[in-house]
């Protein structure tokens, strides 16, 4: 731990420097769905399927829409310090460092509060069912009340990505998620805890991962080393931070504002309905964390370059970032396509929930292309700092028109495709919005237009 490995991204080549990163990111976050979906598998196997209803879909989408605005933030911290990083400013980068963990304390605990406090009046105002309810208000109470470590984890984690490690946060949700499944095993299949163990059991990896992160950090010896007794936040660098952070802060919390008022159609439509598209959220994250690591390779990767002032080594990045992000696509949309009802049996054998489950996999898959070009495009522009834009064409493609659907349609056609087509018609816009801004008015325009003309 204490010979971490930086990754100078500034030099070298860049397919490989992307996927040298890429894919300490992609198992992270696949360890990190893993410890998630163990809370799903175990519950819909030993409780049924009110409890497979109870610990996703409602409750994960409330818990999303804080830890979403939070990482949103953070990536704010991670760009700044990135670009210190590659300008070869360690005494910036170590008041970043300190600003960073100070903050995600301090929200943390005022996050825990209000949502432990709030739990009922918000699943309630989403629809929940009664049978429901008994099982989710528990889980949720207890998840918002160990919320401070996972904040600290991922800003840490995010302060580690900054620099070019993805390994040690690897590590880090390794180690958690094993801990989670085996306290998942003990505290709901043994002790019959239900969906109250899973909680426990998630809280409590999450503590370990937050308690490695800070000492690690404390041990480090360069400017990302962490003094405890040296916490404080430096309002210049929190206002420069927050700059970059809030705007993708905004779009997190207006994605999952959207994906509440789906989510409370959802509920609309029964236990069986909410079961399939809580086992369904968990399936397609094969999808989201495969291209979402791209996203933040990209991200790293045009924030070192731009901090460095190579902005034509910044343009290929982007280049080799879509190319990948297509490949690695079509790859995860021929295993659903195959094994996708396979996975489904891992949460339950109800086969009302499966066939549900299984019409809403088909029906998704293939409009995952169609999100591409927002990830990898919003990614670029976050790392050199180009970040309000972007937030603006997502709330306007994705969530203004999300809500305009669920709002107008749905009430007419009240069935799981009409909810579904949201998702679809949602990418499709933004991603042209996306191409239009990034072709026609962002700093990049001209050398990207140059390099497709000679390719």
């Amino acid at each position: 731990m204490e010979q971490t490995k930086k990754q100078d991204m500034t030099k070298g080549n860049i397919t490989f420097q992307l996927l040298l990163f890429f894919f300490p990111i992609l198992l992270g976050t696949f360890f990190q769905q893993l410890y998630n979906t163990a809370d799903a598998v175990i519950v819909g196997q030993n409780v049924g399927k009110l409890g497979l209803a109870a610990v996703g879909g409602t409750t994960s989408t409330l818990i999303n829409l804080f830890i979403g605005v939070f990482v949103g933030l953070s990536s704010g911290f991670s760009v700044i310090i990135s670009q210190h990083y590659g300008a070869k400013n360690n005494k910036l980068v170590s008041i970043g460092v300190h600003t960073a963990i100070t903050f995600s304390l301090i929200v943390g605990i005022i996050v825990s509060i209000f949502g432990a406090i709030f739990s009922k009046a918000m699943l309630a105002n989403m629809n929940v069912p009664d049978n429901i309810m008994s099982m989710a208000l528990p889980y949720l109470q207890i998840y918002f009340i160990g919320l401070a470590p996972n904040l600290i984890y991922n800003m840490g984690a995010g302060l580690l990505r900054a620099v070019g490690d993805s390994r040690t946060p690897l590590i880090f949700l390794i180690i958690s998620c094993f801990v989670n499944i085996v306290l998942d095993i003990i505290l709901i299949q043994y002790m019959n805890m239900g969906v109250t163990g899973a909680a426990i059991a998630t809280v409590a990896s999450q503590i370990i991962s937050a308690i490695l992160v800070i000492i690690v950090l404390s041990r480090r010896d360069d400017a990302l080393k962490l003094k405890i007794n040296s916490l404080h936040i430096n309002f210049s660098e929190l206002r420069k931070m927050i700059s970059i952070g809030i705007a993708a802060g905004m779009q997190s919390a207006m994605y999952t504002i959207a994906n509440i008022l789906i989510q409370a159609s959802i509920n609309s439509l029964g236990t069986d309905t909410i079961a399939a598209f809580t086992a369904y959220g968990k399936i397609d994250t094969l999808f989201w964390m495969t291209i979402q690591s791209l996203g933040i390779s990209v991200t790293t990767f045009t924030g070192q370059n731009y901090g460095y002032g190579n902005k034509e080594r910044v343009k290929k990045g982007i280049i080799q970032g879509m190319i990948l992000a297509i490949l690695a696509t079509a790859i995860v949309i021929i295993l659903l396509k195959l094994f996708g009802r396979n996975i489904y049996t891992l949460f339950t054998q109800d086969e009302n929930v499966l066939k549900i489950g299984t019409d809403m996999l088909n029906f998704m898959v293939v409009a995952f292309p169609t999100y591409i070009i927002i990830e990898i495009f919003s990614g670029s522009l976050r790392g050199i700092g180009d970040s309000w834009i972007p937030m603006i064409m997502t709330a306007s493609g994705v969530c203004v028109l999300r809500i305009v659907w669920i709002i107008v349609m749905v009430p007419k056609y009240p069935n799981i495709y009409t909810i579904l087509w949201a998702y679809p018609l949602s990418w499709v816009t933004t991603s042209i919005l996306f191409l239009i801004y990034m072709f026609g008015f962002s700093k990049m325009r001209a050398w990207i237009k140059l390099n497709i003309y000679l390719h």
